[in-house]
């Protein structure tokens, strides 16, 4: 089909146009990836908080079978510390296996470097764990720490795989998972988010100077 000259019609982009519509494209996809990412991170938040959800329900269905004690208070050595520390802190959350009935939610979906266990026997250890224990963990005291994310730190090495936070020194969070913030469950059965400043105060509000902490 052929079109009078005087519409003078042109086909395609001048080179300005098509530079334009490049940056325009990238702009958006680059907006689309944030946004996508976005969701992705307060997806696995969400996730986070429920798996730490469960595992609060299954320490306190287990305490009610066991004398009203946590894994961490009931197997305990001859002077009463926490039995299993280091290598073996994954046996305080293999001894809620019927709680849980599954490993799953023991990976937090931010943490790239653990991946579930196929069971709760062969090959499971501390390498298919997020969560750390509070291994002082008492339903006494409702704010304590019950678990929560391993990334937590106070900037102390870790002896025997324990961290030990204490109200006189300022705790936060690494970029290994949540990005600076984490989640931690407490013995009242609620999970709290905190960043670096509100995890302070929650520390400070546990009831007790010193936390121990169990780091899978």
């Amino acid at each position: 089909m052929k079109y009078p000259k005087h519409l003078n019609l042109k086909w395609g982009f001048t080179v300005l146009e098509l530079m334009v519509a490049v940056v325009v494209v990238a702009i958006l996809a680059a907006l689309l990836v944030a946004f996508l990412s976005r969701a992705r991170q307060k997806a696995n938040r969400i996730t986070c908080v429920n798996f730490l959800c469960q595992i609060g329900i299954a320490n306190r269905i287990w305490a009610d079978d066991h004398h009203d004690a946590y894994p961490t208070m009931f197997y305990t050595n001859a002077v009463g510390e926490p039995r299993f520390l280091g290598a073996d802190l994954f046996r305080y959350f293999q001894a809620l296996s019927n709680e849980l009935n599954t490993t799953l939610v023991l990976v937090c979906p931010s943490d790239k470097e653990r991946a579930p266990a196929t069971n709760w026997v062969a090959g499971f250890d501390n390498t298919h764990v997020s969560y750390f224990v509070g291994l002082d963990a008492n339903e006494t005291l409702p704010g304590m720490i019950l678990s929560g994310d391993r990334n937590i730190t106070n900037g102390t090495s870790l002896i025997n795989g324990v961290l030990v936070l204490t109200t006189n020194r300022p705790a936060g969070w690494t970029m290994k998972m949540h990005r600076g913030v984490g989640d931690v469950g407490l013995t009242d059965g609620s999970v709290q988010q905190f960043d670096s400043a509100t995890l302070n105060a929650g520390i400070a509000g546990t009831g007790t100077n010193i936390n121990r902490l169990g780091i899978p």
